[in-house]
């Protein structure tokens, strides 16, 4: 096995831990109530699922924590832990949710139950299985993030109606790539564009200026709850 390949296999070792029981169980980090910090779906209140494990490392990572912090959870237990809550908007992230093999019967799970769901994901994965119904905000990684080349771009042509694209944004150069790649693809005709300043990399005021400069009809998106609680909080 080569090095890349070693790396790659590392970072998903935790899921080990699912061993025997992926028909029953999710690797689940944290479950908790907050506002929903991000996307056109920023202020309102959200249930988040956290899921453990990611196969990416980007730069500007603020949950490395979910790597390999999780215990396995079963389907039921985290669907009851959901509803507990008593607020229907939920989004499944992580960590990488796509990992996950229940992933898609915990996002049908909540349909039926009612939710309104929305699942984060690192755009490395196929999207295609993500349930109808459920809302993708698929992040499309960035030089800057170091995890470019993992960009599986064939999930362009896979958006739905109510699914929204996110670029994280470190750099000047990160801006122009993306503003590239949204231009070349018609991404604004297609879907809702959302760029993301890398928290404290990047000023807003900066990037705003720069989005109306270009008139590239992409939107401001700022994590919110980085602006409400401490930077480093967690379960929010």
């Amino acid at each position: 096995m080569d090095v890349a390949k070693s790396k790659f296999a590392d970072r998903l070792k935790p899921l080990e831990k699912l061993k025997g029981r992926e028909a029953t169980h999710l690797l689940i980090n944290e479950v908790y109530a907050s506002i929903q910090g991000e996307s056109t779906h920023a202020g309102r209140p959200c249930v988040f699922v956290r899921t453990s494990v990611c196969n990416q490392r980007c730069s500007y990572c603020d949950t490395a924590y979910a790597f390999t912090e999780g215990e396995p959870m079963a389907l039921d237990d985290v669907v009851k832990s959901v509803l507990g809550h008593g607020i229907p908007l939920v989004e499944i992230t992580g960590g990488e949710p796509l990992l996950q093999p229940l992933f898609p019967e915990l996002c049908r799970r909540l349909l039926a139950a009612g939710c309104e769901v929305l699942v984060e994901t690192g755009g490395s994965h196929d999207i295609s299985i993500v349930p109808e119904g459920v809302r993708t905000i698929l992040d499309i990684k960035t030089p800057g993030s170091g995890e470019e080349p993992a960009n599986h771009y064939a999930n362009l042509a896979r958006l739905r109606p109510g699914d929204e694209l996110k670029f994280v944004l470190t750099s000047r150069a990160d801006y122009e790539w993306a503003r590239e790649l949204v231009r070349r693809e018609a991404l604004v005709e297609r879907t809702t564009v959302l760029f993301a300043p890398a928290f404290r990399r990047i000023e807003p005021a900066e990037l705003s200026e720069w989005l109306i400069a270009d008139r590239l009809g992409a939107r401001l998106n700022l994590q919110l709850h980085k602006f409400v609680w401490p930077p480093s909080r967690r379960g929010v």
